[in-house]
């Protein structure tokens, strides 16, 4: 039930990338990047070493250069396997020599140099002690854009991503939740994006009744009721890309107060998702769906900014958020995710995948918005 394979990456795609974070470092004013192992490296060389140890492993990349990956000599054949290596030059070094000094033979002495927000901190001491006149800055800081354009075979898999999880609902909505543990639910919500595709699950939020007014609920040991309202929300990597959806279903017959909370979350994701379009500040979506939730009444209990970006993680810039003014930009994928959460009582969040279009904004999440009804 997974489907065709996608085509994979080249290495051509993995050299564009690499030589497009190079200028756009240049651009911000660094003199490189320097990758670690974590989602940049694998963005943009395919490399995911099997084991992230205490020997180094670094990418590092400058304008006019050729990308190099100072990389632990036993882990070299992993690395010349990956389907970036023909696009860089390997550096290994050997246990006993100083990993440190291999990599500032490759660094301006006096730069400074965007680093992976996940490097250790011991390697980014050890780069300091060995080049003093360096600096560094965090490289989500410096490039905060530098995965969130998607490119057409990204999109391809970020949709197929979306399409997954959207079975998945089709398919949970169909188990019986009454008398059921939250832990059940979830694991089900885990096989079936695994049935469906995923290799890897990142969250199944289960929050039934008074535990869906908590956005980030660990599914527990609670069992669902009847007149429960029950935010489910599950997402995680399919081919490398990731999924994020929520949708808020009721066990039997809501109340009207339940039915009018759910109508004005509705509301406010539609908001969001009609504001999306180029040139658009992130912040005019938080404002958007903010706008309608404040309007009903409930602006107090919408605790959480309305999206963050989603690709080869599933959160990452940009963020949906007051005060995030980085325009929209074609291919650009993230969540549009208001709430509202009544202490005590229950939650309610709906949450669809967007990207950005030429004209507008599409969903890559297609199940209904409508409160669904479960046994």
């Amino acid at each position: 039930m997974t489907g065709t394979a996608p085509a994979p990456f080249t290495a051509d795609d993995y050299r564009a990338r690499m030589d497009r974070a190079a200028w756009a470092a240049a651009d911000a004013g660094l003199a490189g990047l320097l990758v670690a192992p974590g989602p940049d490296m694998v963005w943009l060389t395919g490399y995911a070493p099997t084991a992230v140890t205490e020997r180094l492993t670094l990418l590092v990349l400058a304008p006019g250069q050729d990308p190099v990956l100072v990389v632990p000599t036993l882990e070299a054949p992993d690395a010349e396997q990956a389907p970036g290596a023909p696009a860089l030059t390997l550096r290994d070094w050997t246990d006993g020599k100083d990993p440190y000094a291999v990599t500032a033979a490759l660094l301006d002495r006096t730069g400074r140099f965007g680093i992976s927000d996940n490097a250790w901190a011991m390697h980014l001491l050890g780069l300091q002690q060995t080049l003093p006149g360096a600096a560094y800055t965090s490289l989500t800081t410096a490039l905060p854009m530098l995965r969130a354009v998607k490119d057409a075979a990204e999109l391809e898999l970020m949709a197929a991503a979306a399409a997954a999880a959207d079975a998945t609902f089709e398919e949970i909505r169909k188990v019986p939740f009454s008398g059921r543990r939250e832990s059940e639910i979830g694991a089900e919500l885990a096989g079936l994006l695994r049935l469906f595709g995923h290799s890897q699950v990142d969250f199944t939020i289960v929050g039934s009744g008074p535990n869906g007014a908590n956005p980030h609920h660990e599914m527990g040991d609670r069992v669902i009721e009847r007149g429960d309202m029950v935010v489910l929300d599950f997402g995680g990597l399919k081919d490398g890309y990731g999924s994020d959806t929520t949708r808020t279903v009721h066990v039997g017959e809501p109340t009207d107060e339940e039915r009018r909370v759910h109508d004005i979350v509705r509301e406010a994701q539609e908001a969001g998702f009609r504001a999306v379009r180029p040139g658009v500040a992130c912040q005019e979506i938080d404002r958007a769906a903010r706008a309608v939730i404040a309007e009903a009444g409930y602006g107090e209990y919408f605790i959480h900014r309305t999206g963050h970006g989603i690709g080869v993680t599933t959160h990452e810039p940009p963020y949906m958020i007051e005060g995030e003014e980085q325009p929209l930009v074609p291919g650009m994928c993230f969540s549009v995710e208001p709430g509202v959460y009544l202490p005590g009582r229950f939650g309610v969040r709906i949450e669809d995948i967007v990207t950005v279009t030429e004209d507008g904004g599409r969903r890559l999440n297609d199940t209904t918005r409508e409160m669904v009804l479960v046994d």
